[in-house]
């Protein structure tokens, strides 16, 4: 089998939902082929697939030594890292992925998840904002905008609460 055979049967196993198998199709192309940033990157989603989210940021760091700007690996990498909770290091991703394509509605939107994930709503909401301006239809920067405009909401109404309780 070539390895642009294998790579698609693994992919096409993915969608199965067979990732154990699909990392093994991975493994051989990377074996043969240990410079294949495609294969790096869908191994590493693969793994994310699976929760492994430290072994997936190694293969998008083997995938962006490879090509350096590389925005599918910095955008999943930078899902992985906010998987794991570091979210100033998946922002430094986003934006990396965002000054090679500016007008990229997913690491637009992804940066805003993690600016949310920090409190930081207004500046989540301006990045949902700019990912809609890309991408009108975009469920995850139209669903994650209205939860932060609620979340915006409900602080505005508590912090006049909180204050008045500390006057006394």
């Amino acid at each position: 089998m070539r390895h642009s055979s294998l790579l698609n049967e693994a992919y096409a196993l993915c969608e199965e939902g067979e990732y154990t198998l699909a990392l093994s199709y991975y493994d051989i192309v990377l074996y043969k082929e240990p410079n294949n940033v495609a294969a790096l990157i869908n191994k590493g989603v693969t793994l994310q697939n699976l929760g492994k989210n430290r072994q997936a940021i190694k293969c998008y760091d083997a995938a962006l030594k490879l090509e350096n700007g590389n925005i599918d690996a910095l955008v999943n990498k930078g899902s992985a890292l906010h998987t794991l909770g570091k979210y100033h290091e998946a922002i430094e991703c986003y934006d990396k992925a965002l000054k090679v394509q500016p007008k990229f509605a997913v690491a637009m939107a992804y940066k805003g998840l993690s600016l949310g994930e920090l409190g930081l709503l207004e500046k989540a909401i301006k990045c949902f904002n700019a990912s809609l301006r890309i991408d009108k239809k975009f469920d995850i920067a139209l669903d994650n905008k209205a939860i932060a405009l609620e979340l915006l909401k409900k602080n505005t109404i508590l912090k006049p609460k909180l204050h008045k309780s500390f006057k006394k």
